[in-house]
């Protein structure tokens, strides 16, 4: 049997990684995101559309979510009344820490054209929003690329 013996210093030593472990945690969060859905209006089928084969969320470690303890990311897509406010920040509150905001759409973002007694004005006034997806209905590649960036 042939032994072949390896020489670790010749090449400056033996293959180590250096890192802390918040760094790795960091690492972990960031590929494996669980995002709760908070679709109300077009813009949820463009949410919809990133999780389905084309744009498979899941080859990025993003698996959606129902349960909001489970979740790290919430993705408010489509217009949100002031019916619906409570119950989002009321969601918001039960994610646990890290939590991250995505609004997606113009009608989440800014209201849109409704602008009226009835609709928000945009989310970032009932739940802080980390990133904003702009578009009507944004696409769903916008919104793949846009969290691997922001997480």
């Amino acid at each position: 049997m042939a032994q072949h013996k390896v020489n670790y210093m010749a090449d400056g030593g033996l293959p180590v990684a250096l890192t802390t472990v918040d760094k790795l945690v960091q690492w972990g969060r960031s590929n494996s995101l669980w995002a709760l859905t908070y679709g109300l209006a077009c813009c949820a089928i463009e949410m919809m559309a990133t999780g389905a084969s084309r744009y498979d969320f899941d080859r990025m470690g993003t698996i959606f979510r129902a349960s909001p303890r489970q979740a790290d990311v919430m993705i408010l897509a489509g217009t949100l009344s002031k019916k619906h406010s409570e119950f989002a920040r009321r969601l918001y509150d039960q994610m646990t820490e890290p939590k991250w905001v995505i609004s997606m759409g113009s009608c989440a973002n800014t209201g849109g054209m409704f602008n009226t007694y009835a609709t928000v004005q945009g989310v970032d006034r009932i739940i802080p929003v980390d990133l904003y997806l702009p578009g009507c209905a944004p696409r769903p590649e916008i919104g793949r690329a846009s969290c691997r960036e922001r997480v």
